[in-house]
């Protein structure tokens, strides 16, 4: 097959779209991906990457397409607002202009923003190729919780894009179960909407390296690996970081960076926690096995606000396939999971003292205990969240809707 990814976000960012586009490569589909300059998360173009530089190449066997866009620069959410809407413009300007009009399919990643959806929508009227489009962040939902957004007429017209957007596509699939009655409520007829979960890279395996790629502090170790961003609500973090600073063995190991990066540095000298949060930056994915096996237990949290309760974070996956015991201050359909795997400990989003108290009793569990959660985690993830058995069944949705423009009922997959 022909296939075309439409997606804001690619390598050198940490996206699963990237795995998923080298595995269709491998396969033999002909796999080209048109995204943005690579600016996430810092907000600034990645080394080597410019407004007239690097705009074509290829990576692992796919053809990479970059169109100019503004980048995210820092926080605001002007700055913000405008790299999503010039992603969108240049991607549809430079598909049809640079573009060949012959794909079997169009494949939509959109973590966010939906508008993402706006260029493959653009191609698909010019070659005819039907789009399947990834849901992993609800939208206009996503915006009020992140963003603050709450004016009426800019959710509005927020709506009747998802709801324009959706309907173009011959499949909405989305990474949670729970996300199901929101995309049906815009529109979407139910033979329509698949369950397509996140899954771990291959990388992602129980590591046998005994040595951290970096030396860590002595103790009980929380780690916390991802974005830091407003939804990973790290004021609730640092708020159980601030309450057990007394306890200078329980320490805070947090990989990664974000938008609330600065924010949080200040946040840790003004707490005085600075001997026990230890902001380590940014690390490639194929260290990240290597850090987890240093972690007693693995941080896993969104703010408290009912989009967040549907989601299912994609770093809890990367943490159950490497075996790791669970700390996750979650409501709702992520917290679902942990405790139905039997893979560690549960408390409610956004509540600092409730957090803290969980890390307490989770320093009390004996060493073996803690092992059998992280067992049950790999198991856990290895029945629901098998990488090779998630990449073959979007493959059969990309032959089925390529072949044939009548589409198969949920039955029949």
């Amino acid at each position: 097959m022909k296939v075309l990814i439409v997606s804001q976000y690619f390598h050198p960012e940490n996206f699963r779209v990237n795995d998923l586009a080298a595995w269709l490569a491998e396969r033999g589909h002909e796999v080209t991906v048109l995204t943005g300059i690579p600016n996430y998360p810092s907000g600034k173009y990645s080394s080597g990457y410019g407004l007239f530089r690097r705009r074509m190449e290829t990576w692992n066997g796919v053809s990479v397409v970059r169109v100019p866009q503004i980048s995210r620069g820092g926080s605001g959410a002007i700055r913000l607002a405008l790299n999503y809407l010039s992603f969108a413009f240049m991607a549809s300007l430079y598909g049809l202009l640079r573009l060949s009009r012959k794909w079997d399919v169009i494949f939509v990643h959109q973590p966010s923003p939906v508008t993402v959806g706006i260029p493959a929508i653009v191609l698909r009227k010019r070659t005819q190729a039907p789009i399947l489009f990834w849901v992993l962040d609800l939208w206009p939902e996503s915006v009020t919780a992140a963003g603050g957004v709450r004016n009426p007429w800019v959710l509005g017209l927020l709506t009747r894009l998802t709801r324009w957007i959706y309907g173009h596509c011959e499949r909405v699939l989305v990474a949670s179960r729970a996300f199901i009655p929101r995309v049906g409520a815009m529109g979407v007829a139910e033979d329509r909407i698949v369950y397509f979960p996140n899954w771990a890279e291959a990388v992602y395996q129980p590591s046998t390296v005994v040595e951290p790629p970096v030396p860590l502090p002595q103790g009980f170790r929380v780690m916390f690996a991802g974005n830091i961003g407003v939804a990973q609500d790290f004021p609730a973090i640092l708020d159980a970081a601030e309450r057990l600073k007394a306890n200078p063995d329980i320490h805070w190991i947090v990989l990664g960076d974000g938008r609330m990066g600065e924010w949080v540095r200040e946040e840790v000298i003004r707490r005085g926690v600075e001997g026990t949060v230890h902001l380590l930056g940014s690390y490639p994915p194929e260290l990240m096995p290597r850090f987890f096996a240093q972690a007693d237990a693995m941080l896993v949290s969104l703010k408290p606000d009912p989009v967040y309760s549907l989601t299912v974070p994609a770093k809890l996956q990367a943490y159950m396939a490497c075996g790791r015991p669970i700390m996750a201050m979650l409501d709702g359909e992520g917290a679902r999971i942990v405790e139905e795997a039997g893979a560690g400990m549960t408390c409610r989003a956004g509540d600092g003292r409730a957090l803290a108290e969980a890390v307490l009793s989770m320093t009390c569990l004996d060493p073996r205990t803690r092992a059998e959660m992280g067992a049950q985690a790999r198991a856990y993830s290895l029945a629901h969240f098998d990488r090779e058995q998630i990449f073959r069944r979007l493959e059969t949705l990309m032959m089925e809707a390529a072949g044939r423009r009548q589409l198969p009922t949920r039955a029949q997959l």
